[in-house]
């Protein structure tokens, strides 16, 4: 029985997000974590180009896609799950406390048919939960800060970490999200980092460090405690959030964050249709005092 994972990556220039493909070479059963919807905000025109160049390089190579895995309800791109659920049955997965962000963002955009249980998704997943791959194991480690949500897994000596860790170059997530805690953020990255220093660790977001000309995704947690700008080198969880808050500060909102908030707290769909048949994303607006 293998222990080694299949990993083929596929790099959303657009929105900087790596979404991954994972699969038993035994049993050819697979996972795709973090699909993507590919969505012009300008337009209001979606379509399925990223997902399909995973379904296409599956059946490719004969594999058998069994399991969406979301790390998190992202903030900046549209999940491609259900387009994924739709060709091949696959079950999605999210970490259990996706309650807790439906039920912040319900209020904010009105959205009566969210459930706040969760129950949009297929499998709610707790921290140390598993489910298997074919032969391999897929371990839930609960790693909230980023938002309340967030889930990393780790399947045999690969753990996709979501937006919790970045490359050591760049550093790690923003903590400011509703929900979000730059406390809680570090010592979820304290987890993962006590894990074998030979792990190898798959990020959901890489947008280039200064100095470094090409995007990079993949690392150990050997060289993320000897090398995160932010967190390496024995940064104390004081300093990292006095770092964190003063930085979180400055940041602008992302780019598709109201559009990707309320499609994926409701698993990926888009809000249910409006006595014309059109599907609407809301923006609320608030006025300055």
């Amino acid at each position: 029985m293998t222990t080694t994972p299949e990993i083929k990556a596929f790099f959303d220039e657009p929105t900087n997000t790596v979404s991954y493909l994972v699969a038993d070479p035994q049993t050819r059963q697979a996972a795709v974590i973090d699909p993507v919807l590919d969505y012009d905000h300008k337009s209001g025109k979606a379509d399925v180009r990223s997902a399909d160049a995973i379904l296409k390089y599956a059946a490719d190579k004969g594999f058998t896609i069994a399991w969406v895995l979301e790390t998190h309800a992202h903030a900046d791109h549209l999940s491609g799950a259900p387009y994924i659920k739709t060709k091949t049955g696959a079950k999605v997965a999210i970490g259990e406390h996706i309650k807790d962000v439906q039920r912040i963002f319900r209020p904010v955009f009105n959205a009566d048919d969210v459930s706040g249980d969760g129950s949009e998704f297929d499998r709610l997943l707790a921290d140390g939960e598993t489910l298997k791959i074919g032969n391999l194991t897929v371990e839930a480690i609960y790693t909230p800060g980023h938002t309340p949500a967030c889930m990393s897994y780790k399947i045999g000596d690969a753990v996709f970490v979501g937006d919790t860790l970045f490359m050591p170059d760049y550093g790690t997530a923003r903590a400011d999200f509703p929900g979000g805690n730059a406390r809680t953020l570090y010592r979820s990255i304290q987890k993962l980092l006590a894990l074998p220093p030979e792990t190898r660790l798959f990020m959901c977001h890489d947008y280039k460090a200064p100095g470094r000309d090409t995007y990079a995704w993949e690392t150990t947690v050997g060289e993320e405690r000897a090398n995160n700008v932010h967190v390496g080198k024995g940064v104390t969880e004081d300093q990292f959030v006095a770092m964190r808050e003063k930085r979180d500060a400055t940041l602008a909102a992302p780019v598709l964050l109201l559009p990707s908030i309320q499609v994926n707290i409701r698993a990926g769909k888009f809000p249910p249709a409006e006595s014309n048949g059109v599907h609407y994303l809301k923006i609320p607006v608030k006025l300055a005092s």
